[in-house]
């Protein structure tokens, strides 16, 4: 097998896990899947890398009590984030922001991809 064949079968197989993890993502459609998708993407106040669906400190309990009644209410889930963010500080998010210095953790793995990509590319045109 070629490199050039053997990279592009890499590529392939990256794309399919890809597309096999964005598709199986957790439906948010009701209301009980949208808390138990916000609570897995919240960390508990007290806890180290725990979500608040994980952890039972009473802090936790309290979140996922917020979360629910915001639910209920008819927050979108942005605006459940946004105020917990504004309530217990950035770090309270399990993944890193979309804006500002978060954004950077988000980009540079996709950079990194991006050049592997275009090496791999010019790699195998030199040969």
């Amino acid at each position: 097998m070629t490199i050039a064949r053997s990279f592009w079968l890499w590529c392939l197989a990256f794309l399919c896990v890809l597309a096999v993890a964005l598709f199986e993502a957790p439906s948010t459609a009701s209301a009980q899947g949208r808390v138990a998708h916000l609570e897995s993407l919240v960390k508990c106040p007290a806890c180290d890398d725990l979500s608040v669906a994980q952890s039972n400190a009473t802090s936790s309990i309290a979140v996922r009590h917020d979360i629910t009644r915001r639910v209920k209410e008819g927050e979108s889930d942005n605006q459940i984030l946004t105020s917990l963010e504004a309530t217990y500080g950035t770090s309270i998010l399990l993944s890193p922001s979309t804006s500002g210095l978060g954004l950077l953790l988000w980009l540079v793995p996709l950079a990194a991809v991006a050049a592997l990509a275009i090496a791999g590319v010019r790699l195998v045109r030199r040969r």
